[in-house]
């Protein structure tokens, strides 16, 4: 288990919680490592953003997949607004 800094700067806290094992996101998310990815996206989602954090998880081109290995984004630290 990882968890590391995005790149990009869309918001404030982004973050990328993911396996060292490589995983496909399809791979993770029927895997009993998602449990653990996701523990530790919960607690650091409470940690860096008290308010309120969301967890996205992106499959495919159309949803904006950039990365083949799986992982979850942990996104906070300022009002996120509706979903596009």
């Amino acid at each position: 288990m990882i968890v590391i800094r995005n790149v990009l700067r869309w918001v404030p806290v982004m973050l990328l919680a993911m396996p060292k094992r490589h995983l496909t996101q399809a791979e993770l998310w029927t895997d009993d490592a998602v449990a653990k990815v996701a523990r530790v996206a919960v607690r650091l989602g409470a940690e860096h953003c008290p308010e309120g954090f969301r967890l996205v998880a992106n499959f495919g081109h159309h949803a904006m997949q950039s990365q083949n290995h799986g992982h979850l984004h942990i996104l906070g630290g300022t009002y996120l607004g509706d979903y596009a």
